[in-house]
């Protein structure tokens, strides 16, 4: 895949969140990661900061569930509108994840300690 055909592959998929869901960039990239062969969470929110703009660019947020930088309140107005769960300033996760049915991602929730009270 080339570097534009993965910019378009990111696009396509950030299009397909469904509204008040949201995936991370790392959930992104893993779900593509077997037809690009590229797994970098950065060079997601990269694509995203130079191309989303005419992509819900809002429903992409990082694996702590922040919204984009720079972006915070226009962002969470967006979610807030079209009802996806926030605590405070960041989506929660746990509720507003989305996985495309046709590639599951593993990066999509905030990891969890091995061991509890670690």
């Amino acid at each position: 895949m080339t570097p534009e055909e993965y910019v378009e592959a990111v696009l396509e998929l950030v299009e397909r969140i469904p509204p008040g869901r949201v995936m991370t960039y790392g959930a992104v990239a893993d779900a593509l990661a077997e037809r690009s062969g590229r797994t970098s969470a950065r060079l997601v929110g990269s694509i995203m900061a130079r191309h989303g703009g005419g992509v819900p660019w809002h429903r992409v947020v990082n694996a702590a569930g922040r919204l984009p930088p720079g972006h915070e309140r226009e962002a969470g107005a967006r979610l807030r509108a079209e009802g996806a769960p926030l605590r405070g300033e960041r989506v929660d996760l746990t509720a507003a994840t989305w996985r495309p049915p046709d590639r599951p991602t593993t990066r999509c929730l905030p990891r969890r300690p091995e061991h509890p009270g670690t």
